[in-house]
């Protein structure tokens, strides 16, 4: 069984479309949110910049992300975000610092 898997993801609009951001994200958050194995799926605007978010999530493994990407809402919502994106989402995918 994989690890836990947490991504920051930070994304740019166009500018003047981050409110279209937002409503993507307030269509899709809740069928994220009950996909099996999703422990965490938060978007946030950067304080002082409308087109600027930054998505926080947590799976419970590398197959539940991967499950994730491929289902038809994600498919659909990437096919869609090119539309008032200023380019591709940036994927941080962390690893728990080592302990001193």
């Amino acid at each position: 069984m994989s690890q836990p898997v947490q991504l920051v993801i930070l994304i740019t609009t166009l500018p003047g479309r981050g409110q279209e951001q937002v409503a993507a994200f307030e269509r899709l958050a809740p069928i994220v949110r009950a996909e099996e194995g999703c422990l965490q799926y938060d978007m946030h605007q950067v304080s002082g910049n409308p087109d600027r978010f930054v998505l926080i999530e947590r799976w419970a493994s590398q197959e539940a992300l991967a499950a994730h990407d491929a289902t038809p809402h994600m498919v659909e919502a990437d096919a869609a975000s090119p539309a008032f994106r200023a380019g591709p989402a940036q994927v941080i995918e962390l690893v728990a610092a080592p302990l001193a």
